[in-house]
């Protein structure tokens, strides 16, 4: 099921490396092209370009595109209380976590009277996006709103697609988990469709556009984030699933099978990986995967996901070639299984479960981190969902006239030195306006 990339005795290169790498690649090219097609028709023709997508996609026809207040109260009340709990426990060590996002005001004094200081500002409208197609995703409401609350987003829109079993209606465990964070404004639409239309506003349904969109999706959804970048903020391209697992002798095979499973049941384009430096681990991987894949719930998906060219066993020489694997992959998910792991060494993951008793699916729920994080490799450049996300770093200067003359002479040699003399002129301007010979005198 799973196929092996043997790369044992050979030295390869970084290229060679981000050449071995499993992905399907042309998958995401498909998605690509279709995501910004959407993306253009929803802007260019809104709510009646919602409907026909839903209709299309969701098999939903006159649906509450804009949900009632009514649907989330009743949500509500027909939540399972153990479920509830759940959530609630999820909310409480998110916002903890997220906490630590929020940098404090920091100023700096540069001389007298010249002082810089950076603050941290909140957008001030968000959009998220929680999947609901091949599974439904309550964890993803906490994962988005939370932080974007934190960092002190004064609105947050939320979107789902609609569900043909509960008459077009977003699935109530979704609706149930906004309601208990506060969100009021939920919209039944999905995939490519509800990227555009938080980019470019739907006034028919009195969706205004937002400054930033966020939230986990297939690989649709994060190629339309890709078609509106420029025109709203994003957060990194969190699309179908990745865990790469690097294991040593040491490590437990069916444990591995276990985590492995678990991230190929999400859809047939889920990526799960195994990188290893022992034959007799990986052929016991091997062995786990295909008897867990045969009797897991939705075993048709999770075979699809682990038989598709974005899965396989890596066999490497020794821990040296796993890390330089690992840091070329940049896995969203990585889990370390190791006699002694140095999670230092492995600096490209969305996020790093160390040992036995951190599987993925902790980080997915009730670790206190974020499960929104960077797919396709781009977490060699880019973060996790946080509170940062809704937070723009900005600088506040205050000179007074002593400090500004003590670097007016710089000032002016530089803008002359870039033939730039109107540059200089305006710090000039402030010492002979008031009658002064020059900046430094008076």
């Amino acid at each position: 099921m799973l196929r092996t990339i043997d790369l044992r005795g050979r030295a390869l290169t970084a290229a060679e490396l981000l050449e071995a790498v499993p992905r399907a690649a042309d998958a995401r090219d498909e998605a690509l092209a279709t995501a910004a097609a959407i993306v253009a028709d929803v802007a260019d023709r809104g709510e009646t370009a919602l409907r026909e997508q839903a209709e299309r996609f969701d098999g939903v026809s006159g649906h509450a595109v804009r949900v009632p207040e009514i649907h989330l109260t009743e949500a509500v009340a027909t939540l399972d209380p153990t479920v509830r709990a759940a959530l609630e426990e999820a909310i409480r060590r998110v916002r903890q976590a997220s906490a630590a996002q929020v940098p404090p005001p920091v100023t700096t004094e540069l001389g007298p009277g010249a002082r810089v200081t950076q603050r941290w500002q909140p957008v001030r409208r968000v959009g998220v996006y929680v999947p609901g197609g091949k599974a439904v995703y309550p964890s993803s409401v906490v994962m988005n709103v939370v932080p974007a609350q934190v960092a002190g987003v004064d609105e947050v829109a939320l979107a789902s697609p609609p569900q043909r079993e509960f008459g077009g209606r977003v699935h109530p465990v979704i609706l149930a988990a906004a309601h208990l964070l506060g969100v009021t404004e939920v919209y039944a639409m999905g995939g490519a469709g509800a990227i555009g239309a938080f980019a470019s506003g739907v006034p028919s349904l009195g969706l205004e556009p937002v400054d930033v969109v966020t939230g986990p999706g297939n690989n649709f959804v994060a190629s339309a984030k890709r078609a509106v970048a420029g025109r709203v903020g994003t957060d990194s391209e969190a699309g179908a699933t990745e865990i790469l697992v690097v294991a040593d002798a040491t490590a437990d095979a069916d444990l591995v099978a276990a985590d492995l499973v678990s991230q190929a049941e999400h859809d047939e384009q889920a990526s799960a990986v195994l990188v290893t430096d022992s034959p007799e681990l990986a052929d016991a991987v091997a062995d786990a995967v295909a008897a867990r894949a045969r009797r897991t719930r939705h075993s048709e998906r999770v075979q699809a996901a682990l038989g598709g060219p974005q899965s396989a066993i890596v066999l490497v020489d020794d821990a040296d070639g796993a890390v330089a694997f690992s840091n070329a992959y940049a896995p969203e998910h990585l889990e370390l299984h190791m006699a002694d792991p140095h999670p230092e060494r492995f600096v490209h993951a969305g996020a790093v479960f160390v040992g036995p008793y951190t599987p993925v699916s902790l980080g997915d729920y009730l670790a206190g981190s974020n499960h929104v994080l960077p797919t396709g490799g781009q977490a060699r450049y880019a973060a996790g969902l946080s509170a940062a996300t809704f937070l723009r770093p900005q600088q506040v200067i205050e000179y007074d006239r002593d400090a500004l003359s003590v670097v007016s002479e710089a000032i002016v040699a530089l803008a002359e030195a870039e033939a730039l003399p109107a540059h200089g002129e305006a710090v000039t301007a402030r010492f002979q306006v008031s009658g002064d010979a020059g900046p430094h005198e008076g």
